[in-house]
């Protein structure tokens, strides 16, 4: 009998993580996938385009859960995975990063006793005002399995005694970009339709609850971006959490090259031939090395320090970025495989 595997997503990072280790367990003998789709991105253009252009498996459980606090988002996630998983009964959970989606889904498999896998374990700001490192905190601590894209966040778990069940895999969503790149620079059509020459634009992201919850913070970033764009111009596809702040605290986006959210595809074509990239999102700040672009982090910490570390990226208050290298320890592009190699190997729990 197979061992299954239900996967919980619920976040455009997640769809894209998924997507490598998905195809992972369709070539892997002895692994079955049911996927859960908590609905925390719910704009089709930031969920449904995934699944499409990545070949990722439909969810099929799709809980449409989305909006309210933290706490209210994370209960009513609880209160529908729980049921999806008395009645699938999988081998193993596994959950990515670090959302509300990641913690409902790590504490509704673990009080019921169902070993979870948690792909990109051992991340740490250590800054705990960040909802999403919480999240972090507590999936690890409840994981059978961590899932490590680097050294350091194996470290990271060691600190904090948690050595059982950690392994350094790599990095899956260069699993991902490797897959997805020339596949974006046939079919794209993004620099056209934006009327953009490759290599003349910045690209630019804001998403962080820190960065969006505060009109001074916010205000803080908007007018970074728009100095940058004396340089060239800044392309902004604009997060709904975003636009709704940006509206509700009065803060200008003038002079920045605003677009609805984009698909995967699109976005990696953006991402391949930008000058430089500006972003609050850890995982735009790896895709952005992928592609070899120059990144700033619109944060005041990162928990991708190798990026930092080898040159590729630095924080916004940061005057210059160090002297670039490679970074060797996010893998060769098999960190998938390496995933479901390690649940086959350690079977039903």
């Amino acid at each position: 009998m197979a061992l299954k595997i239900l996967t919980i997503v619920g976040a455009r990072p997640q769809f894209i993580k998924a997507a490598a280790v998905s195809r992972a367990i369709r070539e892997t003998d002895g692994l079955s996938e049911v996927m859960v789709h908590t609905g925390q991105h719910f704009d089709p253009n930031m969920s449904d385009v995934f699944f499409e252009e990545l070949d990722i498996p439909r969810p099929r459980h799709h809980l449409d859960i989305h909006g309210g606090g933290h706490g209210d988002m994370t209960g009513r996630m609880l209160m529908a995975i729980e049921p999806i998983l008395l009645a699938e009964k999988p081998d193993w959970v596994v959950v990515y990063g670090d959302t509300n989606s990641t913690l409902a889904g790590s504490l509704a498999a673990s009080k019921l006793h169902i070993p979870v896998a948690h792909v990109e374990a051992g991340l740490r700001s250590f800054n705990r005002r960040m909802p999403e490192e919480i999240n972090r905190l507590v999936t690890d601590h409840l994981s059978a399995l961590h899932l490590c894209p680097t050294a350091t966040a194996v470290a990271n778990l060691a600190a904090e005694g948690v050595t059982t069940g950690v392994h350094h895999v790599g990095d899956v969503m260069y699993d991902a970009t490797l897959f997805v790149t020339g596949k974006a620079e046939k079919s794209s059509t993004i620099l056209t339709d934006l009327g953009l020459a490759p290599k003349t634009f910045a690209l630019a992201t804001i998403h962080r609850a820190e960065n969006t919850g505060d009109r001074q913070q916010l205000l803080a970033v908007v007018q970074f971006l728009q100095d940058r764009s004396r340089k060239f111009p800044v392309v902004l596809p604009l997060h709904p959490r975003t636009r709704q702040a940006a509206s509700a605290l009065g803060v200008d986006l003038d002079g920045l090259k605003v677009i609805d959210p984009v698909g995967y595809l699109d976005m990696a074509k953006l991402l391949h031939n930008a000058v430089e990239v500006y972003t609050d999102s850890g995982g735009v700040q790896k895709e952005a090395y992928f592609h070899r672009v120059p990144c700033i982090t619109l944060r005041d910490e990162t928990e991708w320090t190798e990026t930092v570390t080898h040159g590729w990226n630095r924080l916004w208050k940061q005057s210059t970025h160090a002297v670039q290298r490679d970074i060797d320890e996010y893998g060769t592009g098999r960190a998938a495989y390496e995933v479901t190699r390690l649940l086959n190997s350690r079977g039903p729990q």
